[in-house]
């Protein structure tokens, strides 16, 4: 499965369009992060735990998107984007989609 965010792929066409696939993830904040958050404001420096947290939560909305595209027949999605949001208090959404297409070489 090719997934990108450009709209088009030089040297491929698109034979068929299968319209948006989507995968999300919700995530609550762990306690032991926000600990080591506060500490992290104080003297500075990456929240390691949340940026771990970030990324398990992009690679799950990905795989689910995935899932979504394979289920209607797509080799590929693009025009990929991503997006946040707070669902609650401490807990956020991480948001994946595109575009699934079918992809001949040309």
């Amino acid at each position: 499965m090719m997934i990108t965010n450009i709209e088009i792929v030089p040297g491929k066409r698109i034979t068929k369009h299968m319209g948006l696939v989507q995968g999300s993830s919700v995530r609550a904040k762990h306690v032991g992060r926000d600990i080591m958050a506060g500490l992290k404001n104080i003297f500075g420096g990456e929240l390691k735990g949340y940026t771990e947290l970030l990324q398990d939560s992009r690679e799950e909305a990905v795989k689910r998107m995935v899932a979504q595209a394979e289920a209607v027949g797509a080799n590929a999605v693009l025009n990929v984007r991503f997006s946040t949001s707070s669902i609650a208090a401490g807990a956020a959404e991480l948001f994946a989609y595109g575009t699934a297409v079918t992809l001949e070489d040309m």
